[in-house]
C-alpha cells in the first residue's frame, strides 16, 4: 500500500444488512476500497490467508469460529490491523479482542441491524484512513512478547501525579505499563484514553482487575490518590480544579467542535495549572497530535514529559507530533516507561541524540 493507493478492506459480518451498510459509509472515501467479505470466521481466515488485505472490519459473534480464534489463528499466520465493530453491551468482547490484536475498535449505536448503524460511518472512515500510519509489526511484537518485568515500588522522585495520554493501541499499552508494577507507587495517575462513551466504565473494571492499581472512571469531585488511576469518561472531557483546598477532577461535557472526548491536551493543561513540577505527563500511541500543546504548558509549568518511542507505538502520530515541538525530555519503548516513571524522567533520557532537540 502507498501513499495513493486506496485501502484494501474486508467486511466480516453475519448480517448482510450490515455489510452491506459498512461498505456503503467505507466506500463514501475515495481513499477506500472494499475489495472482500465473509459471512463467518471460518470464511474470513480462509480470504484473509488466501488474498491479504490491508485492514479488516470484525464483528465478534459469528457463526462456525467466532472473532477471537479468528485473531488468534489471524495473527500468528498473518498478522493484519482489525478493526472491530461492536455494540456497547458487549465491551469486555471488544477488551478481549484487542488483547488478541485488534488495534481499534468502533461502537455500534445498538446491537442490532438497523439503520441507526449509519451513524457511525464519520468514526469508522477515521479509524480506517489511520492504518496507512499503523505498524502491524508492532501489535504481534506485544502479543508475542507480553510484559514479565515486575518493577517494585522504589520511585526516587517527589512526584504528585502521573497523566498519561493515549488513542490507537492505547488500551494494549496502557495494560502493559500498569501490569509492570508490582505495587502501586505512592503518587496518582490521570489517564485520557480516545475511547467511546459507554466503553470506559469496563476498560477501568478491566485494568483494576489485572492490575495491582485501584482502578475507576472518574466522577465530578474525585481526587487523585496515590495508588489510584483515574481515567477519563468515554465522551467527556477530565480536568482539576481547586476546591476547598483540595484538587479534584470536573468532567466536562464534549462539544460540537471536540475533535476527541477525552482531550489529552485539555487533561495536560489542566494537570500543569494544579500540579507543576510535580507533573509527569506521558504521551502513548496515538495517531494525531491530541497532547502536544499540553505537552508544551507541562513543560512551562516545570514538569517533565516522556513519549513513547517509535519502536514500540503502534501509531507514533501523538509521540512524533510532540517530540517535533520541543515538549519531550525522554523518548522511550514502552517496556521502559514505567522505570521511568518510578526512577524520575531526569534518570531516563536515553534518546538518541537527533531526538533531543
Amino acid at each position: 500500500m502507498t501513499a495513493v493507493d486506496p485501502i484494501r478492506v474486508m467486511v466480516i459480518d453475519d448480517s448482510a444488512f450490515s455489510r452491506r451498510t459498512i461498505t456503503r459509509m467505507l466506500e463514501s472515501s475515495p481513499l477506500i476500497e472494499v475489495v472482500d467479505f465473509a459471512r463467518d470466521g471460518e470464511e474470513a481466515l480462509r480470504k484473509a490467508l488466501e488474498n491479504p488485505v490491508d485492514l479488516i472490519t470484525l464483528d465478534l459473534e459469528m457463526p462456525r469460529m467466532d472473532g477471537f480464534t479468528f485473531l488468534r489463528i489471524l495473527m500468528a499466520k498473518h498478522p493484519t490491523p482489525v478493526i472491530v465493530i461492536s455494540g456497547r453491551a458487549d465491551d469486555q468482547d471488544v477488551f478481549k479482542a484487542l488483547d488478541l490484536g485488534a488495534v481499534d475498535f468502533v461502537a455500534k449505536p445498538t446491537s442490532r441491524a438497523t439503520p441507526e448503524l449509519a451513524t457511525i460511518e464519520a468514526e469508522l472512515v477515521r479509524r480506517v484512513l489511520a492504518v496507512q500510519d499503523l505498524r502491524i509489526d508492532k501489535v504481534r511484537d506485544r502479543i508475542a512478547h507480553p510484559p514479565t518485568t515486575q518493577l517494585q515500588s522504589t520511585p526516587c522522585n517527589d512526584l504528585a501525579l502521573v497523566a498519561i495520554g493515549a488513542s490507537t493501541g492505547g488500551p494494549a499499552a496502557l495494560s502493559q505499563l500498569f501490569g509492570s508494577f508490582s505495587e502501586p507507587p505512592p503518587f496518582g495517575f490521570a489517564v485520557a484514553q480516545h475511547m467511546p462513551e459507554g466503553f470506559t466504565r469496563g476498560f477501568a473494571a478491566r485494568l483494576d482487575r489485572l492490575t495491582c492499581f485501584d482502578v475507576r472512571e472518574a466522577r465530578h469531585g474525585d481526587e487523585p490518590r496515590p495508588g489510584q488511576i483515574l481515567l477519563a469518561p468515554g465522551g467527556s472531557h477530565m480536568e482539576f480544579e481547586a476546591l476547598s483546598g483540595r484538587v479534584v477532577t470536573r468532567l466536562a461535557p464534549r462539544t460540537g467542535s471536540d475533535k476527541y472526548a477525552p482531550s489529552v491536551d485539555r487533561l495536560f493543561h489542566s494537570c500543569a495549572k494544579h500540579f507543576g513540577a510535580d507533573l509527569l505527563a506521558v504521551v502513548l500511541t496515538g495517531m494525531g497530535d491530541d497532547g502536544t500543546r499540553g505537552a508544551r504548558r507541562v513543560k512551562e509549568a516545570g514538569g517533565n514529559v516522556i513519549a513513547e518511542s517509535e519502536e514500540s507505538a503502534v501509531i507514533f502520530g501523538m509521540p512524533k507530533q510532540a517530540i517535533s515541538a520541543g515538549a519531550v525530555d525522554a523518548v522511550l519503548p514502552l517496556r521502559d516507561i514505567p522505570g521511568a516513571i518510578q526512577a524520575g524522567v531526569e534518570n531516563a533520557d536515553e534518546r538518541p541524540a537527533e531526538d533531543r532537540g
